[in-house]
């Protein structure tokens, strides 16, 4: 299988929205080009004055339509990089998303659910950036240099001789005040962390802190964490601070260096520095304009540095194994459910060894033993979340692992002990999205399950938003159970479902199990001797 990388998901993109992607590009050198203009057309309308030549109307229009046109460009550039940073992390989150539900159970399990999720935001954020204010950006402003260097060379070379000196300095040092800046940053947003996590810390333990006087100990703490941020943000208002004059003196100091040497009178000094009034006017203009792309520049490097370690993590995720995806067939297995030899453990711990057992079609059968036995894992294996290390577990004589995605609810049901709800309607807890599971099949799935008539008295029925608190939880039981039966299926999984239900409520739930239990191969958890049914399995 082709491996799919941050580069290869956005260079589709990129080519999927071409027009997008050109139209950036255009906008970038456009705004680049046009730019250079109004200093040039300011010098030449300067010069022409100066001779004593009739003012032109027409150079005026130019210069304040130019300036208008980078304005307009300049911010056409800016939207269409948005909008292209836009397309490329929204195909960017597809791809992973794909990922996501390709990806084995036992790899998803191994995994912290905030490390995913910060691969999803913060990561994809910084990729983001990448395009939105890092190469593009970085790109435009290298051209803007070089163009703005040329231009100064063609009418100036002294000065472009001074800023071959000046400019790599100006660098180093905006790269030096940017990483102090960053450093500064971090230790704040560090000492910010430190303080958001003494809040909970504190109303969790706040007993204890009363309870063992405590209370001068954990405000020497806050107030430190306080010091530490202030202290981070006071280095990086200092250089913030430092950061600008120095620039403004620089830049003022070459175009004072620049206007001497060129009133100097040494001929040889003149023919590098000399200009007319108007040529001086569009230099320092152009002086004023090559450093503010210098300092962005340092900028953009700090933003493709983060990004790219973005890059290198979602390039990991992405990098995964993923499962084998069984091939699509219209058959739904069902019949006999039997373990054969099976062998299994997480990690190292050995769970199941050389476990077999078979439950006839039509069959009820409850798994016991010991907590930590592998009741669940005999689900989760039957379910195809997990391929055991030997042995062959199957239905109807057909691998678990062979029965399609799209199948699989057909011929496997299963009813957890706690209900988890999907964002929608009543009606999507019971479909879950499926097109094969009609509004009539969940309705009566719903009768089955003895929930039908609390729906209908719903505001909107079973169209009526799912909410927490719509429904108690033996009602959320049986909805469970209609979810369970809503695609009809040959086999069902009942997990200890009756676990934390009064005894009114258990026996509703029972009662509606029984219901849907029928004509069925059922197999139970139950850590109850007296709710064993049927074959007992022993783990």
């Amino acid at each position: 299988m082709k491996r799919n990388t941050v580069f290869t998901a956005t260079l589709q993109a990129a080519k999927t929205h071409r027009w997008l992607s050109l139209g950036t590009a255009l906008c970038a050198l456009s705004s680049v080009a046009v730019s250079l203009l109004p200093p040039l057309v300011l010098g030449h309308l300067i010069d022409r004055l100066t001779v004593g030549l009739p003012f032109p109307f027409y150079l005026a229009l130019v210069y304040f339509g130019s300036l208008v046109l980078e304005g307009v460009l300049t911010a056409a550039q800016e939207t269409t990089l948005e909008l292209f940073g836009q397309k490329m992390t929204h195909a960017l989150r597809t791809e992973m998303s794909k990922k996501l539900t390709h990806l084995p159970a036992a790899t998803l399990a191994a995994q912290e659910p905030g490390a995913v999720a910060a691969r999803f935001n913060g990561d994809v954020d910084a990729v983001e950036a990448l395009f939105t204010s890092g190469v593009i950006s970085m790109a435009a402003d290298c051209c803007r240099i070089v163009s703005i260097f040329a231009v100064i060379l063609r009418k100036n070379p002294g000065l472009a001789l001074v800023l071959l000196v000046v400019l790599p300095l100006l660098a180093a040092f905006t790269r030096y005040v940017q990483k102090r800046m960053l450093s500064a940053q971090l230790e704040n947003r560090k000492a910010v962390a430190a303080i958001s996590a003494q809040v909970p810390e504190a109303l969790h333990n706040i007993r204890t802190i009363h309870l063992l006087g405590l209370e001068n100990y954990m405000e020497r703490r806050y107030d430190k964490c306080i010091g530490r941020s202030y202290a981070a943000v006071e280095k990086t208002n200092f250089f913030d601070a430092v950061y600008s004059p120095v620039v403004l003196t620089i830049n003022a100091g070459v175009v004072g260096v620049v206007m001497l040497l060129s009133a100097s009178g040494s001929p040889a000094v003149i023919r590098l520095f000399g200009m007319s009034v108007g040529t001086a006017v569009a230099v320092i203009n152009y002086i004023s304009r090559i450093f503010a792309p210098i300092e962005s520049l340092g900028m953009e490097i700090q933003t493709i540095q983060a990004a790219m370690a973005g890059v290198r993590r979602i390039d990991e995720f992405l990098a995964q194994p993923e499962r084998e995806i069984p091939a699509e067939t219209d058959v739904v297995p069902r019949g006999d459910v039997e373990f054969s030899h099976v062998t299994f453990g997480y990690d190292a711990q050995e769970i199941l060894s050389d476990f077999s057992f078979t439950v006839q079609a039509g069959q009820q059968a409850t798994l016991a033993g010991r907590t930590g036995a592998g009741k669940s894992t005999v689900f989760r294996l039957l379910l195809g979340l997990y391929q055991p290390g030997s042995g062959s577990i199957t239905i109807g004589g057909v691998p678990v692992s062979q029965i399609p995605d799209s199948q699989k609810r057909r011929s496997i049901g299963c009813v957890e002990q706690h209900f988890s709800r999907v964002p929608g309607s009543v009606l999507d807890q019971i479909t879950l999205g499926d097109p094969l599971v009609s509004r009539e099949d969940a309705q009566k799935a719903a009768r089955l399950a003895g929930l039908d008539e609390v729906i209908a008295l719903l505001p909107q029925g079973y169209d009526t938003p799912c909410t927490e608190g719509l429904f108690s939880q033996g009602q959320w039981q049986l909805l469970s159970i209609a979810r369970a039966v809503a695609a009809d299926p040959g086999v069902l999984l009942l997990d200890e479902i009756t676990a934390n239900l009064d005894a009114r409520t258990e026996e509703r739930v029972l009662e509606a199990l029984r219901r849907a239990s029928t004509g069925r191969t059922v197999l139970s958890i139950s850590h109850r001797t007296g709710a064993q049914t049927g074959l007992i399995i022993h783990l």
